[in-house]
């Protein structure tokens, strides 16, 4: 990475309280990167908001149905971000090693072209 800004790099799940937590706190030293993580839910600890949504370059969702929920609830903020879906199930706890394990091997390549 350059040391042009960083890369804006937002993390969801549901309720924010085990996988994107986990992800933000795993990559925010991370050279190049700016993290955050929110929830889908209402009743996440952080709920994401349109804020958040022109603050990202990249979008990082742990499920499909976060995208979806993503482009039913922001369709004008969302249409032009990069949107991914890292295809992490609700099955870890909070700095679970293999949910940190999952986050090192599928980001990293995310984030490559951004």
């Amino acid at each position: 990475m350059s040391d042009a800004e960083p890369i804006r790099v937002l993390f969801v799940c549901s309720k924010n309280q085990w996988r994107s937590p986990t992800a933000e706190r795993v990559f925010r030293k991370e050279p190049g990167l700016s993290v955050r993580s929110s929830g889908t839910s209402r009743a996440a600890r952080r709920t994401i908001n349109v804020a958040d949504i022109r603050w990202a370059d990249v979008i990082l969702v742990m499920e499909d149905k976060h995208r979806a929920r993503l482009r039913a609830q922001f369709r004008d903020e969302v249409r032009y971000k990069a949107l991914h879906t890292l295809d992490i199930p609700d099955l870890y706890r909070f700095m679970d090693p293999d949910l940190i394990e999952l986050l090192h091997a599928k980001v990293p390549p995310l984030l490559s072209d951004v």
